[in-house]
């Protein structure tokens, strides 16, 4: 999943992100919510929760847990990227790593903490 930070991403505490990637995440049966840790860059752990409504038509999920503290800790602005990927191992687990990045200038994009340097 790639998504560009809003300017409520950055601020608020939760992150939207497109319904198509609702898939890499198994919410199970009944439930509206799948708890997961991210690993960053940098190789620190984040959890996060991914949440969808019960009800209603619009089923936008969304991404909570330590959103705040990871868009607060990393600078986040309106405009950078993240990307959430997803590993299955040969056992079916799944392992998910976080990246959050800065348009330096037309189309190159650096990790977000070479700006803290």
């Amino acid at each position: 999943m790639e998504k560009s930070v809003s300017k409520s991403d950055a601020t608020n505490n939760r992150m939207e992100f497109p319904k198509k990637s609702l898939g890499n995440f198994p919410i199970p049966a009944g439930q509206n919510y799948f708890n997961f840790v991210a690993v960053d860059t940098l190789g620190q752990r984040w959890g996060f929760k991914v949440s969808i409504r019960n009800v209603g038509r619009y089923k936008k999920p969304w991404m909570s847990g330590q959103w705040r503290r990871f868009a607060r800790e990393k600078g986040l602005k309106k405009g950078d990227r993240v990307k959430l990927i997803m590993h299955v191992e040969g056992n079916a687990v799944r392992s998910y790593h976080i990246t959050a990045e800065r348009n330096l200038t037309m189309r190159i994009w650096i990790p977000v903490e070479e700006f803290a340097r």
